[in-house]
């Protein structure tokens, strides 16, 4: 008889309690113990890439910023700066300005957004309610600039469409000292309580050696001591605001919660900086060139480093737009976080990777994937 052992297969996803998001995992179990793990995307097909190339280049901007609703605003600024870049346009000071305080706003209400989910994740459901409510103020921040609670669309290419006056800027500077505030209220809940850390220290374990060969991005990498982000490059404002990165040698699933929830604090003093040194100017120029040859444009999301690709041919269609966003190099650093580790582990090891697939899969034809 063969000593070896009798594997389990045990497949999470598409549709999940825990996982809000359409991705399968195939689980080979040994009892408790995960041994292997086999991913299966491709759920999702919407056609993006191609109907950006039928499209206007102008028009794409709309449709980039629908790539994902939590990340739409940054989506809107990559493919804008991206445009920018092929025509040779320079946007106002202020507009760079803006742009970053508006990229920065999407970072808090995503990684609260996140820092919620994932508390309810890991069975602390009073703790989701309190982080969703404070979430609020920066949603409502939001609809005051421009009417919407998620989608802003204030970027063209160009500069903005939105300006800030002296009321508004007001109730920024305002309401990022009251959330600052309410945060100190729960985040020590996340990096003290017991019963949490029991669900979160040396689970998913990538060491900064894995973390690199596998090309993880975001939180996921700069929680394993590498300190990437493309902020670092100094697009926008952010080399006048004394960026730097915040970096955890954790390498576990405690690390990204810790990396998420310093971010929040670190947007909060980027916004109020950027708000105190808001230069005076125009907000937009026209660009009225055709984008032409090729280029890249690479900004951080929320969950990492989004890469856009364009070609153009000095006409008002490209002919071919590529887009890598960072849910998918996190995938493969994901599968060698959850071998060893028990089934009871795979919420909080999925999660800490925040996954989006509705960014990942936007592809006409599974073909394609070939």
């Amino acid at each position: 008889m063969s000593n070896e052992p009798k594997l389990t297969v045990i497949p999470f996803g598409p549709q999940h309690p825990v996982l809000p998001e359409p991705v399968q995992f195939q689980f080979y179990v040994d009892e408790e113990k995960i041994v292997d793990v086999l991913p299966n995307i491709g759920y999702i097909h919407r056609g993006i890439e191609r109907a950006a190339e039928l499209n206007d280049y102008r028009r794409n901007l709309y449709l980039c910023e629908r790539i994902c609703g939590i990340c739409n605003i940054i989506h809107g600024q990559t493919y804008a700066g991206l445009i920018e870049k092929m025509t040779d346009t320079e946007i106002p000071i202020r507009a760079k300005y803006l742009r970053t305080i508006w990229a920065e706003i999407a970072r808090l209400q995503s990684h609260l957004l996140w820092i919620g989910l994932f508390a309810e994740a890991v069975g602390f459901e009073s703790l989701f309610m309190k982080v969703w409510r404070d979430r609020e103020i920066v949603l409502e921040l939001t609809e005051a600039t421009n009417g919407h609670r998620i989608h802003m669309g204030t970027t063209v290419i160009g500069g903005v469409t939105k300006d800030m006056d002296e009321a508004l800027i007001s109730r920024y500077q305002k309401d990022m000292d009251k959330l600052k505030k309410e945060m100190d209220d729960w985040a020590h809940v996340f990096r003290k309580d017991p019963a949490f850390l029991s669900k979160t220290v040396n689970k998913g374990v990538l060491p900064k050696k894995d973390a690199v060969h596998s090309g993880a991005v975001g939180p996921v990498i700069r929680a394993s001591g590498i300190p990437q982000d493309m902020r670092n490059n100094g697009y926008e404002a952010y080399g006048e605001l004394d960026f730097e990165p915040v970096v955890y040698d954790n390498c576990d699933v405690q690390g990204r919660v810790l990396v998420r929830l310093d971010e929040c604090y670190q947007s909060v003093d980027l916004i109020k900086k950027a708000l105190n040194q808001l230069p005076e100017g125009p907000i937009a120029v026209k660009n009225e060139k055709f984008p032409d040859g090729e280029t890249i444009y690479r900004t951080e999301q929320p969950r990492g480093e989004v890469f856009y690709y364009a070609k153009g041919n000095n006409t008002i269609h490209l002919e071919r737009v590529r887009i890598r966003t960072p849910t998918l190099p996190n995938i493969p650093p994901l599968l060698g976080m959850l071998v060893g580790h028990d089934v009871a582990d795979i919420p909080a090891i999925v999660h800490s990777i925040d996954p989006c697939m509705s960014c990942t899969e936007r592809i006409t034809d599974i073909k394609e994937v070939a």
